[in-house]
């Protein structure tokens, strides 16, 4: 795979595994849903409270595998992570509607879920992709 199919992998799918770093250096992976957004960064709704969050904060060295519907199809994600924490309901709903593709139904339970939840956006840099071609 190029750069530009690479690219493309990336937009068209919506599921991954989110790498993060605990405390003592071992691995935190977790399944999630990712945007791929159009000024080229990865967004991911967490919750505040959620190791993978913390682990962010502390050292935002992150990794994510990409999957397809192939499974023997990937790609892998490695960036710099940013939580978005201060007033992240647009950003929230803009990441719901690019990944489901559709507004949601009823955007003020939504955002009464959100900050519930304490929801924020998590919006990687990507800084390398592989397997590419040379």
């Amino acid at each position: 795979m190029n750069r530009a199919q690479a690219t493309e992998y990336l937009r068209a799918n919506h599921r991954g595994v989110l790498t993060t770093q605990k405390q003592n250096g071992r691995p935190q992976l977790s399944n999630i849903a990712y945007l791929y957004d159009t000024d080229n960064w990865v967004k991911v709704s967490l919750t505040a409270d959620r190791a993978k969050t913390r682990n962010i904060q502390r050292d935002p060295r992150v990794s994510m595998l990409v999957l397809g519907e192939n499974w023997y199809e990937y790609l892998v994600i490695e960036g710099t992570g940013t939580i978005l924490a201060n007033n992240p309901l647009a950003e929230l709903r803009h990441v719901y509607e690019g990944i489901s593709s559709a507004p949601h139904p009823n955007w003020e339970e939504f955002d009464e879920a959100m900050v519930r939840d304490q929801r924020v956006v998590l919006s990687i840099a990507i800084e390398k992709m592989y397997p590419l071609e040379d």
